[in-house]
Order: structure tokens, then C-alpha cells, then sequence
């Protein structure tokens, strides 16, 4: 993997463009926006996925290719062509995401020198692992990774992510983009399962602005290089656990990073009735306008909090509420 800039971006320190591959075939799945306009790259990844013959992921950012009709869907295919033959295997295992401004066409020239730029100096380090998280952000401060390990039959799994996002967070995920990496052997059902569990319990539990993205993507690669046989029962529980954990890392560090964003909250709610009203009660205050303007100013008006639980749309005894 790596990452590089190839000038979508005006800024000359920033990077822009991010291709990760795996030597084999590679079990994938996705999870995407829900918005209705949703962007070129989105499109063809739902068609892509879930897959287990998945080879590489292209990335640009500093343009989303959204609300770019045919051209853009053209342009998205073009990428994953350009991005097949640098590395040697068919455009429809190559994934594509997008982020950036919407409305725009994606300078195709230079993109396609970059993927090709890229493909000459994939590595495998700890740094090229970090140029790759650099290449997919936008108006974030910083990169965000996450990783973890754990044992298998004497074996180490490894599950490494990188994630981008700081403005249009929320609700369902945000303008958010993230690739998730194991070497864990998974069924695509499976895969396909477990990181929408993940997803759900994570990304889609951040809110920023209350604005959902147009090209909201987390893809989940397995290379299965550590395992012989696919996970199952007791095994494919413990990668659940392990990929929850590196969701939720990466997820917290989105809103952390977001645009204009001063305090980071984390809301926890308890004695609800099920675990779908505890979370509607909690989404709700998050997005109250009121509970963030006066987290912003460090007013301690718990009114407010306890007033959008109430219009939540989820019963609970409001004498239970503390």
C-alpha cells in the first residue's frame, strides 16, 4: 500500500491519492451511505461486494465524483481499469471510494498517473501503512488508524484500519471513509455480516453536523494469509470482538477531528427498554442542537438533555431518569 499526491488537491504537502492491494484474492465487503445521491464510486462498490476475489482498493480524495451523472460513473470505472492494469488483475476486483467536494469532475489525467505512480512503491511498512491513511483524508487534522491482534490456534490474526471524515458526520456513518485490513480467512457472508455488526455499532453511533454524506464507505478486506480455513463458530466470534474494538477506535477519533469541533462527547444511556431505544434516546441527544451549543460553552444546563430524551420517540418512565 500507499499513498501520494498526484494534484487534486491544491495544497503541495497534502496527499491525495491511496492504493492498497493484496498479493491473492481477497474476501471483501462493504458498507455504504444510505443517502439517496449517492456518489459514482459508491455505485460500483455495491457491485463489487460482498466478493472473495477482491485484489485492491483505489482512493482519491479532495473530490467525490458526486452528482457527476454518466461522466462520473465513466470516471469511476476508469479508475478501477487504470488501477487493474498497473497491478496485473481484472477492473472488477478493484474497488474505488471518493472524497472531496460534490459537483465535480475528477481530473482523470492526473489520477491516472498517480495510480500508477502508486503502484511502483507499494510497500508493506509501518510508514507506507500511514501515507495510505494521509492519501484518503480531507479537512482532517490528523490520520486516524487503529489495530489489533489476537490469538487463533497458535496463530496471530492481525486487523489494521484507517478512517477519514470530519465534516458531514452523521447520521448512519458520515462523510466517512474507511478500509479495514486482516489476514483472517472469511466466507464473504460472514465478512459481510460482521462488519455491518461492527459499523453499526460504531460509525453509525458518531455525529458531528447531523449531515449524511453522499459517500459514506467502510470496506473490509481478508486476505486470509493466517488462517487455513475460513472463521467460524468460537473463532469468528473472537474476529467480531477484535473488529468492534478497531471500529470503535477509529469511529471515536472521527468526531474528535471534526469541522469546527471542540469538545468530543460520548453519551451513555441506561435502563432503556432494549438496546434500539437506548440508542434512539441517545442519538437524539446527540443531535439536539441545544445539548451541542451548550457543550460548546461549558454550560452544565442538564435540562436540555433530559428534554430531547423526552421527545425521542421511545417510551420511558421519566421517574427512572437520572
Amino acid at each position: 500500500m500507499t499513498g501520494l499526491r498526484c494534484g487534486i488537491k491544491p495544497a503541495a504537502d497534502k496527499l491525495d491519492l491511496t492504493l492498497i492491494v493484496a498479493d491473492e484474492d481477497a474476501t471483501a465487503a462493504g458498507v455504504y451511505t444510505q443517502n439517496l445521491v449517492y456518489a459514482a464510486p459508491v455505485a460500483i462498490d455495491r457491485e463489487r461486494t460482498p466478493s472473495r476475489r477482491a485484489r485492491a482498493v483505489v482512493v482519491n480524495s479532495g473530490n467525490a465524483n458526486a452528482c457527476t451523472g454518466q461522466r462520473g460513473l465513466d470516471d469511476a470505472r476508469r479508475m478501477a481499469q487504470v488501477t487493474a492494469e498497473a497491478i496485473g488483475v481484472e477492473a472488477e476486483q478493484v474497488l474505488v471510494m471518493s472524497t472531496g467536494v460534490i459537483g465535480q469532475f475528477l481530473p482523470m489525467d492526473k489520477i491516472e498517473a498517480g495510480v500508477r505512480n502508486a503502484a511502483s512503491q507499494l510497500g508493506n511498512t509501518g510508514e507506507d501503512f500511514v501515507l495510505a491513511a494521509r492519501g484518503i483524508c480531507t479537512t482532517d487534522k490528523s490520520h486516524k488508524i487503529a489495530t489489533r491482534e489476537f490469538q487463533l490456534a497458535g496463530r496471530t490474526v492481525r486487523i489494521a484500519g484507517m478512517a477519514k471524515g470530519a465534516g458531514m458526520i452523521g447520521p448512519r456513518m458520515a462523510t466517512m471513509l474507511a478500509v479495514i485490513m486482516t489476514d483472517a480467512r472469511l466466507e464473504p457472508i460472514d465478512a459481510q455480516y460482521a462488519l455491518s455488526e461492527a459499523v453499526n455499532e460504531s460509525f453509525n453511533c458518531i455525529s458531528v453536523d447531523g449531515h449524511m454524506s453522499t459517500n459514506d464507505t467502510v470496506l473490509l478486506l481478508a486476505s486470509g494469509t493466517a488462517c487455513d480455513a475460513p472463521l467460524a463458530g468460537d473463532a469468528l466470534a473472537d474476529f467480531q470482538a477484535a473488529l468492534d474494538v478497531v471500529c470503535q477506535e477509529l469511529a471515536r477519533a472521527i468526531p474528535g477531528d471534526g469541522e469546527g469541533a471542540t469538545h468530543l462527547v460520548t453519551i451513555d444511556v441506561t435502563g432503556g427498554a432494549n438496546r434500539a431505544a437506548a440508542h434512539t434516546i441517545a442519538k437524539t441527544i446527540a443531535e439536539s442542537p441545544l445539548v451541542k451549543t451548550a457543550i460548546a460553552g461549558a454550560d452544565p444546563n442538564w435540562g436540555r438533555i433530559v428534554s430531547a430524551a423526552g421527545y425521542a420517540d421511545t417510551a420511558f418512565d421519566p421517574r427512572r431518569c437520572t
